[in-house]
């Protein structure tokens, strides 16, 4: 009998181990990978005396084998695993699970990166989410409270941002308003009490794409300024071009809202004087 050497030089504990191995069932190939033994003169000692498995004994070995190869497929095992697993060839294992589904791939380093970076970026853009808010609650604050003299100095710059007016060739004194942000139009309609302009004055009118849910745009304006969608002049639908991509649609897409002073040829002289005062005011501030 030749003497073990090398890295089986510690026969006895090798030998315990492999006994171990083969009494929770295990093949000798299985045993012989698990512990790295490549001469199969040691791997006979280190098991002699021990009785082979059940499962390996034929007739019904392959049987077996081949159950617990779909078995560990199933739970998503590669032919390599399931090759160190049971000790047989892939020849075999690719004959008994071809039928089955192939298990889905892991992600490779490529895609684990772009997850990471994603999740990076995630936080990052709730971190500037969270100091975007900062900065506009703050900002909110420094409004405090508005005087009438602050309303008349801001609707009067609204309405020359956004309302209509007079031209040298094309006299037309009249005090009409069109906008699509909500705030904007109560900020607006607070300026016209504020000036004087009783409610009954006040003419309304939607402008929208005609692809757009016209219905629901006149409710939500109505609703808005206060009064019965009836009240309402007849709704100017803008024709819709396949060509031009909008961005405006979807559900908070509700169009423009036109609103029109009767009888505003006076108000509108005074708006004009406002606004001239407020850009004077300015250029004493650049001298």
């Amino acid at each position: 009998m030749t003497h073990a050497t090398g890295k089986y030089a510690d026969f006895e504990g090798l030998r315990e181990k492999a006994l171990t191995l083969r009494r929770e069932g295990l093949s000798r190939r299985q045993i012989r990978d698990r512990l790295f033994v490549d001469n199969n003169d040691i791997l006979n000692r280190l098991l002699q005396g021990e009785p082979a498995p059940e499962w390996t004994k034929r007739p019904n070995a392959k049987d077996d084998l081949r159950a617990k190869a779909r078995e560990l497929r199933l739970q998503g095992m590669t032919y390599d695993q399931i090759q160190v697993e049971l000790g047989c060839s892939k020849s075999s294992i690719s004959l008994w699970v071809r039928d089955l589904p192939k298990p889905e791939r892991s992600r490779s380093a490529v895609e684990q990166a772009r997850i990471a970076g994603r999740l990076r970026w995630d936080h990052e853009l709730a971190v500037r989410d969270a100091e975007r808010q900062r900065t506009k609650a703050a900002a909110q604050k420094d409004v405090g409270a508005m005087t009438d003299r602050d309303l008349l100095l801001l609707g009067a710059t609204l309405y020359w941002a956004e309302g209509s007016k007079d031209k040298s060739y094309d006299r037309r004194e009249t005090v009409t308003f069109i906008n699509s942000d909500p705030g904007v139009i109560e900020v607006y309609l607070a300026w016209l009490a504020l000036v004087g302009v009783d409610p009954d004055r006040l003419r309304y009118r939607l402008m929208i794409h005609e692809t757009a849910d016209v219905r629901a745009a006149e409710r939500y304006w109505a609703d808005l300024v206060g009064v019965d969608p009836s009240a309402f002049q007849r709704t100017t639908l803008k024709k819709h071009s396949p060509k031009t991509v909008r961005k405006n649609v979807g559900d908070g897409y509700r169009g423009c809202l036109i609103i029109r002073v009767s009888q505003g040829a006076e108000l509108y002289r005074r708006i004009e004087g406002w606004w001239h005062g407020i850009v004077d005011e300015a250029q004493l501030r650049l001298r």
